[in-house]
């Protein structure tokens, strides 16, 4: 029979691989119960070397906090550009686009090079002010209750403003990407305001590094089956990269 220390060893080696396991699963592979299972992951959660869930481990506390676009800016930035290069190659003459907020949209911001006919509708304030330095943008600020960690807007009167138009795309940073749970961001009315700018789009493309990835935030957007293009970087695991794809999810690694 397999060693206590062999097995920790094994569930680490997993973990560190695919980037999450689960209680059954393990159970099976390693021919043990899942009890067993279960408390090896509380010795190796209790030695900070995971994050127990329900029925599952991941790396890291899947559950991420409210932190402000200053504090996020600094978490993976050149794959934050890399990604913001790749959502920009999107863009096609006439346009009409809607961005919300967060460091991965000012990323994209930033390396927008904007094409004939362009408009964009943004809740980010900074975003706007990236936009604005640039030419030929058709450039619209939603107004409306402005929140100071994400510097972008929120509320009744941001969504009203929704109701009158209609985009052809919505690029959409999130802070957490679960393939059971869905697309969330850490602000429930974020999330609100996120889904109703799905709602008037033909297509909504998700900005988000690697680190979002087995992540749930506070507020859900949608099931992960509602988004058409996932941009991301390469330090998505293999396994996420194939439940991605069997979602019909068009997936973009840079």
């Amino acid at each position: 029979m397999i060693s206590i220390a062999e097995r920790h060893k094994y569930i680490l080696n997993i973990l560190q691989k695919e980037g999450y396991v689960k209680v059954l699963d393990l159970a099976k592979q390693l021919d043990v119960t899942p009890v067993t299972i279960r408390k090896d992951l509380k010795i190796l959660e209790e030695k900070g070397l995971l994050y127990r869930t329900h029925g599952s481990a991941s790396p890291v506390n899947p559950h991420p906090g409210d932190r402000t676009v200053s504090e996020k800016e600094k978490i993976k930035p050149d794959e934050k550009r890399r990604i913001g290069e790749a959502a920009a190659r999107l863009l096609q003459s006439n346009d009409s686009v809607i961005i919300n907020s967060g460091s991965t949209i000012c990323a994209f911001a930033e390396q927008l090079v904007p094409v004939e006919g362009l408009t964009v509708v943004s809740a980010s304030t900074m975003a706007t002010m990236i936009l604005g330095e640039k030419e030929a943008i058709n450039l619209i600020q939603l107004g409306g209750i402005f929140r100071k960690k994400s510097t972008s807007v929120i509320g009744s009167y941001t969504q009203s403003f929704l109701k009158e138009i209609t985009c052809s795309k919505l690029f959409l940073g999130v802070d957490g990407i679960d393939i059971d749970f869905g697309i969330t961001t850490s602000n429930i009315e974020e999330a609100e305001l996120n889904k109703a700018m799905m709602e008037v789009v033909s297509k909504t493309i998700i900005l988000a590094d690697s680190s979002k990835f087995g992540r749930r935030g506070f507020g859900k957007i949608c099931d992960i089956d509602k988004i058409d293009i996932i941009i991301t970087d390469t330090g998505v695991s293999s396994s996420m990269v194939k439940k991605i794809e069997e979602q019909g999810i068009e997936l973009v690694l840079v």
